[in-house]
């Protein structure tokens, strides 16, 4: 037997999440069973653990959208007992079972070999969310950074933090949006060499485009943040667009991509195929500081996430939260 929160749902269609006793034969098929050491949370994790979001199909459900440990068997050749893996995205913990578990059962091709550099709860401080940031970064690379500041807004949160700390390190200004004063002290400890006020950047403008300013962008807010910095980008430059934490919506107008050269490059973590995978992972181990990273973790178990989950919704979760499935 081993724990696991379960999220279920009742008849009038309301969701409780708890943790529970499970067997091995409870887990779905899969071809590798993993002992998972950490996991962590992310905010679709607190659209999971709670209301559900649209994500979960079927109940009762083990959320958790990412994970690390120790393989414990295995039918596929790439992976053998005692091997160290990681797991984020291909919708685990949405519509299949995920890493709020001490055991998890999942395809092969799910999985990358925990980076060389790391360890399973360093992976975890990392997750999704600092999996998303990388990306975030090698795309705005990829199209050229731009002389000025990087811009990362929702600086404080998961991809943030992760995104201002890489940038940083590579030697970019930072500019670091956030809604929460009492960040600013964490943001610059990152390597953040400004911090703007949201309400600097929260609402359109009429004019669709302003001074050129930022060089590049990570941004995980989206809405009308977003359809503001466009016109604020430098010539040529690009924006990283990762989340929606300030709404699905983008009342923006064309003209920052037509006068300006603007670049707006998706970022999926979900479905990136495995080389791309094990590159982000690679650049994750090289360019992220691993003290930086540690001053970013929120220890927590799998009785602290229903809580933890709604916090994160709230926009009231700091840094990474890592969760230690065994404590």
């Amino acid at each position: 037997m081993f724990n696991a929160l379960v999220v279920e749902k009742n008849e009038e269609g309301k969701t409780s999440a708890s943790v529970q006793q499970m067997s091995l034969e409870q887990l779905p098929a899969g071809d590798v069973t993993v002992a998972v050491e950490y996991s962590t949370v992310n905010y679709k994790d607190g659209l999971c653990i709670g209301p559900g979001g649209g994500l979960v199909r079927n109940y009762p459900h083990i959320p958790g959208i990412d994970f690390a440990g120790t393989v414990e068997a295995s039918d596929d050749p790439r992976y053998k007992a005692g091997d160290k893996v990681v797991l984020t995205g291909w919708r685990v913990g949405e519509a299949y079972w995920g890493g709020y578990s001490q055991k998890a059962r999942v395809k092969a091709d799910w999985l990358v070999p925990l980076p060389a550099g790391l360890n399973t709860r360093q992976a975890m401080a990392v997750g999704t969310a600092g999996f998303t940031a990388m990306l975030a970064v090698l795309a705005l690379e990829d199209h050229g950074i731009k002389d000025g500041p990087v811009l990362v807004t929702g600086a404080a949160g998961g991809v943030g933090s992760v995104a201002t700390a890489i940038l940083a390190n590579l030697g970019h200004k930072v500019a670091a949006v956030t809604g929460r004063p009492e960040t600013a002290e964490y943001l610059t400890s990152l390597g953040a060499t400004q911090i703007v006020a949201r309400e600097e950047l929260n609402e359109t403008v009429k004019r669709p485009l302003e001074g050129e300013t930022w060089g590049g962008c990570v941004d995980a807010v989206g809405g009308e943040m977003l359809a503001r910095l466009l016109g604020q980008m430098q010539y040529g430059a690009s924006v990283s667009a990762v989340g929606l934490a300030g709404g699905a919506g983008l009342p923006a107008t064309v003209i920052p991509f037509l006068l300006r050269g603007v670049n707006l490059l998706g970022i999926d973590s979900v479905m990136q195929p495995y080389a791309n995978r094990v590159r982000a992972w690679e650049r994750i181990a090289k360019d992220l500081p691993m003290d930086k990273l540690e001053a970013m973790i929120v220890p927590a178990t799998l009785s602290d996430l229903p809580s933890l989950g709604r916090d994160i919704l709230k926009g009231q979760v700091k840094g990474r939260v890592v969760v230690d499935v065994n404590a």
